[in-house]
């Protein structure tokens, strides 16, 4: 099953973001379950959340993984959402 993890950062951290950044990309290579990743911008085009695609086989997993990614332990997000999701398009 298909994933959607949706992340907001707190308001004024892109410092942590930026600062945990290479060890998030390593856990995404690391844990190999990502399809497809990428930051959410705001109108400054600053960094201010993340759209994550999980591959998992159960909803269990990708919690587990939402909770061990580095941003997450850094406690960079504001707010954090898993939802199925289904492939049509691309």
């Amino acid at each position: 099953m298909r994933i959607a993890v949706i992340t907001r950062d707190k308001p004024g951290h892109l410092h942590l973001r930026m600062e945990t950044r290479d060890a998030h990309l390593a856990y995404i290579k690391e844990t190999g379950i990502v399809e497809m990743a990428g930051p959410f911008l705001d109108d400054a085009e600053q960094m201010c959340g993340s759209l994550i695609v999980l591959e998992v086989e159960t909803m269990a997993a990708a919690q587990a993984w939402a909770e061990n990614d580095p941003y997450n332990k850094a406690g960079l997000f504001e707010s954090v959402t898993l939802s199925q999701w289904k492939k049509v398009i691309g």
